[in-house]
């Protein structure tokens, strides 16, 4: 007698090992972490199951959601079993889940502190594979008038246009403001450009009774502050 081919289909798994039916039994904090995902992903490949391909993308990261949000499409994709439309879909769920960090964290209008800056910086900032600057423009109550995105570079560094910042500093009406960069590397030492950067800054504020208060090289649990550090 011819045995049956093993299959790796979630639908003929019994209920309590289904994950979506796992989590509308028993809620979303039964589920494991491969399990959730493979729910996004809804199917796996001839040779494994969704939750068996998800346990090894997790894996491939360390376990770790964190590192698994940093994983480009086009990275997402070279695992078997995951093509675009799945790559997507991850892609999208761990962003949702980033943007609501960033909304549960603490509501920081006015900035008494360099820690005050990061707390407000770092949900944008600090998981990001590319460099971007960000300035925060202030009233004279170091309350934040407005937070803006300057420029958005590779992986080596970002393009500033400082006129750019003074301008919409004047529009704004903002006494003082703050720098912001993230270095994907994880380094949060300040290379020379950085503290170039920041000088060319300062001098143009200057120029029109701004201050530049501090600058910020922001990675993804830690901090630099320039006014910390006495680099301004």
């Amino acid at each position: 007698m011819q045995e049956k081919p093993t299959t790796f289909s979630i639908k003929y798994w019994a209920d309590d090992d289904k994950p979506r039916e796992k989590l509308l039994q028993k809620g979303r904090l039964a589920l494991s972490d491969a399990e959730l995902i493979a729910i996004l992903i809804g199917s796996g490949s001839r040779n494994e199951s969704a939750v068996e391909l998800s346990k090894r993308i997790l894996a491939s990261v360390g376990n770790n959601l964190n590192e698994l949000g940093k994983l480009s499409t086009k990275q997402l994709t070279k695992f078997k079993g995951i093509g675009g439309a799945k790559a997507v879909t991850i892609a999208a769920a761990l962003e949702i889940g980033r943007r609501r960090r960033g909304e549960q964290g603490p509501k920081i209008s006015k900035i008494g502190s360099s820690r005050d800056a990061f707390e407000l910086l770092h949900p944008t900032m600090g998981e990001l594979e590319h460099e971007e600057f960000w300035i925060l423009y202030l009233n004279n109550a170091n309350k934040v008038l407005h937070m803006a995105q300057l420029s958005k570079g590779g992986i080596t560094g970002t393009l500033v246009d400082v006129r750019l910042v003074m301008r919409q500093a004047l529009e704004l009406g903002a006494v003082a403001l703050i720098l912001a960069h993230n270095h994907p590397s994880g380094n949060v030492r300040a290379s020379k450009a950085d503290q170039e950067v920041t000088q060319k800054l300062q001098l143009a504020a200057a120029a029109l009774d701004l201050k530049v208060l501090d600058h910020l090289i922001i990675v993804q649990k830690d901090y630099l502050s320039f006014a910390d550090e006495k680099l301004l």
